[in-house]
C-alpha cells in the first residue's frame, strides 16, 4: 500500500483553487519550485499525470479531478483530527461554497459575526460554478452552498426569485448588423446561458467579447462599454451598473438564489448561518459608489 503525505494533497489543493502555482506556493508559506516538487512527487506516487498538459493553465485531467476530490474529504478529516482539543471538544469547521464571487465578498462580514455566537467554529469559503459544487454539496465536501440556477431548487433551505436585467455603460448603442457583444463569466455561468438562450430565442447572433473571472473585472469592462453584461438587478443596483430597462432585447427570465445544506454535520449551527446569510444577499441592496471606466489602476 502507498501511503500519500497529506502535504501533498494540500499542496494539489491549494494550486486548483487558485488556480496558480505561484499563489499556492504564497498561501501554504513555501517557494513556487517547492509546490512543483509536490505535485511532481504525488503524480509519482499515484503513476499518472494530474493536470492536462495540453492545455494553458491549471486543468485537471479526469483522474485529477477524482483525486482532488477525495483529497478535500481527507484533509477536510485531518483538519478536524489536528483540532481535536485537549477537552475533547472538536473545533467546527464550516465548508461555504459560492457560485458568486460577490457572495463570497460579503460573507466575511457575515462570518464576524457569526463567530461572535460560535466562538469555536472556522470557516473554508470556496467558488466555482454552479454544477461541481453542487457536487460537491451532495457528497459532503461543503457544508453551504450559495448559488443561483434557472429554476426554483425545492431542497434549499432558503431561496429568493431574482430579476435579471441587462446592463451597459450609458453611452452604449448596439449595431444589430453585428453580433450582441456579452460580458460574462465564461459559458458555465447561469448568466451566460441564460443570455445565450433569450438571444437565441430571439434570432439574435452574440459574441462573447470579455471573459472575466470576477465582479470587478466585468463591471469594469460593462464600464469600459466593450459589451452588455446579464445581472440580477439586485446586483447591478449594489454596483452602480446602468439596468437597460428599454433595450431592444429579449426580456431576460428570472434566477433563483439559493442557499443548500448538507445532510448531516451540525446542522443547528449551518441552519444559523444560513438564516444569516439570507438575511444579507436576498434584502435590498446598499447602492455603492458609481464605477467609472476611467478609474482603473
Amino acid at each position: 500500500m502507498t501511503n500519500i503525505p497529506t502535504d501533498l494533497l494540500r499542496a494539489l489543493v491549494a494550486v486548483v483553487d487558485f488556480r496558480s502555482f505561484t499563489k499556492a506556493a504564497a498561501s501554504l508559506g513555501v517557494t513556487q519550485p517547492a509546490v512543483s516538487a509536490q505535485i511532481k512527487r504525488l503524480q509519482f506516487l499515484l503513476g499518472d499525470d494530474l493536470f492536462d498538459r495540453s492545455t494553458q493553465g491549471v486543468s485537471l485531467t479526469a483522474h485529477g479531478e477524482m483525486v482532488v476530490s477525495y483529497a478535500r474529504r481527507l484533509l477536510s478529516i485531518n483538519d478536524q483530527i489536528v483540532h481535536l482539543g485537549a477537552s475533547g471538544r472538536p473545533e467546527l469547521v464550516i465548508r461555504v461554497g459560492t457560485s458568486s464571487d460577490y457572495v463570497a465578498s460579503v460573507l466575511p462580514d457575515i462570518l464576524a459575526r457569526f463567530r461572535g455566537r460560535w466562538p469555536d467554529v472556522r470557516f473554508m469559503v470556496r467558488t466555482g460554478y454552479y454544477e461541481p459544487m453542487a457536487r460537491e454539496l451532495r457528497s459532503g465536501e461543503i457544508d453551504i452552498f450559495i448559488g443561483l440556477s434557472p429554476a426554483p431548487a425545492p431542497d434549499a433551505q432558503q431561496s429568493c426569485a431574482k430579476e435579471i436585467v441587462w446592463c451597459r455603460a450609458p453611452d452604449l448603442r448596439l449595431d444589430f448588423s453585428k453580433p450582441i457583444p456579452l460580458v460574462t463569466y465564461g459559458e458555465p455561468c447561469v448568466y451566460h446561458q441564460t443570455a445565450v438562450k433569450a438571444l437565441k430565442s430571439a434570432g439574435l447572433e452574440w459574441e462573447d467579447v470579455f471573459t472575466g473571472p470576477s465582479i470587478e473585472s466585468l463591471n469594469r469592462a460593462v464600464a469600459a462599454g466593450l459589451g452588455i453584461m446579464p445581472m440580477t438587478r439586485w446586483l447591478a443596483d449594489s454596483r452602480q451598473l446602468t439596468a437597460w430597462d428599454d433595450a431592444p432585447l429579449p426580456k431576460l427570465p428570472e434566477l433563483y438564489g439559493g442557499i443548500f445544506l448538507r445532510e448531516g454535520g451540525a446542522r443547528p449551527a449551518y441552519e444559523q448561518l444560513a438564516d444569516d446569510i439570507a438575511a444579507i444577499i436576498f434584502r435590498p441592496p446598499v447602492i455603492a459608489a458609481p464605477l467609472k471606466a476611467d478609474s482603473a489602476a
